[in-house]
């Protein structure tokens, strides 16, 4: 009996240093897997350091795409489907006008908005849009009246040629710091060509004011990098760094750090697999029900993005090259989320994208 007891005991010991030693090997796993799939969604909000929700305007949008600012204060909004550019002055909505050649279907339309870098002097405004048989950039002159009133001039088609599909549309337009116009597109339902560095489908662009290759573009062409999915933001840092969201499949929506000449893996990969040849995504939404992010901006070394299927406001803090944690504001609170934008007065416009009307939220950025 006492030589069985000992027994027993001999083995349980034994059990418990091996359970302790698959304990610590997990743990080791789990450690090495996070540092190689970049940043997963925090737990919720952190008190005290996030946005402010400073008021709510009701101007009865139909779902708005894109919003830039003049320097006045007056926000420039694009609605996808009516194809009408509006203006909101002191809480007061205007159409500016409807813009010519957009074809509305699916999520084709009228899409992103940038303004030149010198629209003091040439008053250029900068549209992505779907047109008959591809997706297109125009600019045209956004006039102003003695009265104060803006219309829009005769558009200039710049650059032609992006494919376009129901769905994979891409859209986001921005004037980077260099200058050159940066374009965000989707892989238009064909994710072969977010492969082909010579296909314009599944990639960012780089481009010059007047819509050619931008000089210095790594592939002597207008992709700047490739292997997307379908870029909805773009955004820089205050070093000057590129940063883009971007839909996943059914899982790994990704926030990107993006490289000149950068391969970012659709649709070999998705995420952070941490797989030779692509570059891994610097945050991973592991399901796409919490996010799809769209519009993003950068606002004192925090990172916000707005989130449609997953109905929130995303922030995530940056430190360099590291994105650390999201974590979740406004969450189901005001539906669908469609862009941000930082507006001269300091504060944050979201556009929800409801179709219920729409409207624009106004927040108060944390400080750093």
């Amino acid at each position: 009996m006492n030589h069985t007891k000992a027994g027993s005991g001999s083995v349980f010991r034994s059990r418990l240093a091996l359970a302790r030693a698959l304990i610590a090997v997990a743990c080791l796993m789990a450690l090495l897997l996070g540092a190689c799939t970049g940043s997963a969604p925090g737990p919720g909000p952190t008190q005290g350091n996030g946005p402010e929700l400073l008021r709510k305007l009701d101007v009865n949008l139909t779902l708005p795409w894109s919003i830039v600012f003049l320097g006045d204060g007056t926000a420039i909004i694009s609605e996808r489907d009516t194809k009408l550019i509006k203006s909101v002055r002191n809480d007061q909505v205007t159409t500016v006008g409807e813009f010519p050649g957009v074809v509305p279907g699916g999520e084709g339309g009228l899409l992103g908005l940038a303004l030149s870098p010198a629209f003091a002097s040439d008053r250029l405004l900068y549209a992505y849009f779907t047109a008959e048989s591809d997706n297109r950039i125009s600019r045209t002159r956004l006039e102003q009246a003695a009265d104060g009133r803006l219309s829009l001039g005769t558009p200039e088609v710049i650059f032609s040629g992006i494919p376009k599909a129901l769905t994979h549309n891409g859209g986001r337009i921005r004037f980077g710091p260099d200058g050159f116009l940066y374009v965000g597109t989707g892989d238009a339902q064909h994710p072969e060509r977010a492969q082909d560095r010579n296909a314009l489908g599944g990639k960012i662009l780089r481009l010059t004011p007047e819509g050619k290759a931008a000089p210095g573009n790594p592939f002597g062409n207008p992709v700047y990098s490739y292997g997307h999915r379908n870029v909805q933001g773009l955004a820089w840092d205050s070093s000057g760094r590129l940063w883009a969201s971007e839909f996943g499949p059914d899982v790994n929506d990704e926030l990107n750090l993006i490289q000149a000449g950068g391969n970012y893996g659709w649709p070999e990969v998705t995420g952070a697999p941490g797989r030779a040849g692509y570059i891994d995504a610097k945050v991973v939404w592991p399901s796409t029900a919490d996010a799809s992010p769209s519009g993003l901006e950068i606002v004192n070394g925090t990172a916000f993005t707005c989130a449609l299927r997953g109905q929130r406001l995303w922030t995530v803090p940056l430190n360099g090259e590291t994105a650390g944690n999201p974590v979740a504001y406004l969450t189901a609170d005001y539906g669908r989320l469609r862009d941000i934008s930082l507006a001269p007065d300091g504060t944050l416009w979201v556009l929800s994208n409801n179709q219920n009307p729409d409207f624009a939220l106004v927040l108060k950025p944390p400080r750093q």
